[in-house]
């Protein structure tokens, strides 16, 4: 029997936490699709001594409209899979913002 595959991201109440697979030391800073269920990034920032991850918090907080306090790694701090919560009053903006970036692709 085969596992699901996680999903993409999971609305909570006040959050939403998605699957990110981060490519560092790119040309520019992008979404650029989806990538083994999870949102592929591309960053700018090299990953040494945690800039890729501020970056990515910042770039998040940008792109969904949200303070940067907002945005929290929850795992994968030294790793490209990272699972990160955004705090919202309104997470179902959150995911229509997500899911107009994908289609954009």
């Amino acid at each position: 029997m085969s596992r699901p595959e996680p999903a993409l991201y999971t609305v909570q109440k006040d959050a939403i936490v998605l699957n990110l697979h981060i490519q560092p030391r790119a040309s520019k800073n992008e979404v650029c699709g989806v990538q083994d269920n999870a949102l592929k990034v591309r960053l700018t920032s090299p990953p040494v001594e945690g800039a890729a991850n501020k970056l990515c918090r910042e770039f998040l907080a940008e792109l969904l409209g949200v303070s940067k306090s907002a945005v929290e790694i929850v795992s994968g701090e030294t790793s490209r899979h990272k699972r990160v919560r955004i705090s919202s009053s309104d997470p179902d903006r959150l995911r229509q913002i997500i899911d107009k970036n994908i289609a954009s692709d």
